[in-house]
């Protein structure tokens, strides 16, 4: 393969990766403003992950040469019931170590959740640069404009789960590197057709688990009307962010 493709590649998945870098602009909110739309900006990642997974996942999953099979049925129960096992565990040593020194289990699910996604970002961008440099480039662009709200959205839950936002800032940094070794992945072997049929439904099934079992349940417990419209609102609006990045397709 060309260097001229591999570095295309890496550059655009290197420059998506950085915009993690924009749950930085939380961090020169005052703290009570930050407490007081934390909520909202969860709602809104509860919203971007429904959306991704029923507007783009399975679409995806259903438009691919292999359909919507029985592979992709299981591998999205796969993703469900991993993450349940995965959030059992760390539940179960988030009681049995001192909390300052473990990370929420919904901040670690998000986490593991959030690297899986990347990994096929990273992948898709690269797959696009082997099949058409342009194709790449509108690829890249498409994914970058897809990471802004689920930044957001992502760093929102990681404050919302205890991390100091430094933390959070360096863990998100961390997880959005994870696509840079699906871009190299996938240009080593050139096909990121096999990668997309295991990791598209797995992801799916995560994000369907931790938007509907770590999120939503925690809106529920703010009662008052005009907070509880707000959160609606901004649900919706995680949504139709999700459904307006299909004219970029």
């Amino acid at each position: 393969m060309e260097a001229s493709v591999w570095a295309s590649s890496l550059v655009a998945v290197a420059g998506v990766s950085s915009l993690s870098g924009i749950g930085a602009l939380t961090l020169f909110l005052k703290r009570d403003l930050l407490s007081r739309f934390l909520l909202t900006l969860v709602s809104f990642a509860a919203g971007a992950l429904l959306g991704d997974t029923f507007i783009h996942l399975l679409p995806q999953i259903a438009e691919s040469g292999k359909g919507f099979d029985l592979f992709a049925s299981y591998s999205i129960l796969g993703g469900i019931l991993a993450f349940f096992i995965l959030e059992k565990v760390l539940h179960w040593h988030h009681a049995h170590m001192p909390h300052e020194d473990v990370i929420h289990p919904v901040a670690v699910s998000n986490l593991v959740g959030d690297g899986l996604h990347n990994f096929l970002d990273g992948a898709i961008v690269a797959g696009a640069f082997v099949a058409d440099p342009a194709l790449g480039v509108a690829t890249a662009i498409a994914v970058a404009l897809h990471e802004i709200p689920q930044e957001l959205g992502d760093f929102s839950i990681l404050l919302h789960s205890g991390v100091a936002p430094k933390r959070a800032l360096l863990l998100n940094l961390a997880s959005s590197l994870v696509s840079i070794a699906g871009a190299i992945v996938t240009l080593t072997i050139a096909s990121s057709a096999d990668l997309e049929r295991l990791l598209i439904p797995f992801s799916a099934g995560a994000f369907i688990y931790i938007a509907s079992t770590d999120l939503i349940p925690e809106l529920h417990k703010e009662p008052e009307p005009k907070k509880s419209l707000m959160q609606a609102a901004a649900m919706i609006a995680g949504v139709a962010t999700m459904a307006a990045l299909l004219w970029l397709e």
